[in-house]
């Protein structure tokens, strides 16, 4: 195996690790902060990535189409948390994770009721090379690699440098003792969600070019979405990121080594962790359930 195929398969695990984090990240800070196992982001996923198709097909421009389609993302999210979420916060996290597996399942069939059942591609917004260390990388996942680097300082920034961020971290350890300080935890949970609807679509709309987008691609990443968010340890941030560039790189290495390993191995590494660390890479004891 030479060294550029190596290089070649690190980088390829680098951006999917990129989107496993962004759709992966909502999903721990609504467990970390609400207590709800929120699947419906898989949706805003395949949200995003059916409006970047659309809006790249009639605008012209995939990377217009990839803004609309996080804007969308979270927009349906803020609709759903309003009219759903606000029901079942008072509920256990099986319930939460019923209702939102209903959500997600209901969401695919009116996308497909919208765009059908045929696979639709998606150009590449730049179909160009960039030689690396004498590897020839595809532009396009540098910058996916880059887009997630930069949303995860500005959701650092956030958390550790604002008010309402500082608010939500406090809330993920003691959602009580935050209420009883005078602040309007419904608002966070709004606010939180918005967040993580915006960030799925923005994940399915920086992979729609790099897959088909598909009516059932959210069902289809599910597996490993819950893997970064069990590894990194749940409402972690850090612990997100740092899995789900470990999963990227399991698929991607482990595809160039034995093709079956791509969807083995994260599952026997997710085992590994767990059993030296129930609560995951940087979850919180207070996490344990």
């Amino acid at each position: 195996m030479s060294a550029q195929l190596v290089f070649s398969g690190v980088v390829f695990g680098l951006s999917i690790g990129s989107i496993f984090f962004l759709m992966a990240i909502g999903l721990s800070l609504c467990f970390g902060l609400m207590r709800v196992i929120s699947l419906d982001q898989l949706l805003y996923y395949s949200i995003g990535a059916y409006v970047t198709y659309s809006i790249g097909l009639a605008a012209g421009s995939v990377w217009l189409g990839i803004v609309a389609g996080m804007l969308v993302g979270g927009a349906v999210s803020f609709a759903v948390e309003r009219l759903i979420f606000r029901r079942v916060y008072e509920h256990d996290v099986a319930f939460s994770m019923i209702t939102t597996f209903g959500i997600l399942i209901g969401g695919v069939g009116i996308i497909k009721a919208i765009w059908g059942n045929v696979p639709r591609p998606v150009a590449d917004p730049v179909a160009t090379q960039m030689d690396v260390l004498g590897t020839a990388v595809p532009t396009y996942r540098l910058i996916v690699i880059a887009i997630a680097a930069l949303v995860y300082g500005l959701i650092w920034l956030f958390l550790n440098r604002t008010i309402v961020g500082k608010a939500i971290r406090a809330g993920i350890e003691d959602v009580e003792h935050v209420e009883g300080l005078g602040i309007d935890v419904y608002r966070l949970f709004t606010l939180t969600f918005i967040i993580a609807g915006t960030l799925s679509g923005l994940a399915g709309g920086l992979n729609a070019p790099l897959v088909m987008v598909d009516p059932v691609m959210g069902l289809e990443v599910l597996a490993f979405v819950f893997m970064v968010v069990i590894i990194g340890g749940l409402g972690s941030i850090k612990g997100t990121l740092v899995s789900a560039i470990l999963v990227g790189q399991v698929i991607s290495l482990g595809s160039l080594i034995y093709a079956p390993l791509a969807q083995m191995a994260p599952f026997a590494i997710m085992l590994l962790i767990l059993l030296v660390k129930p609560t995951g890479l940087y979850g919180s004891p207070l996490l344990k359930r």
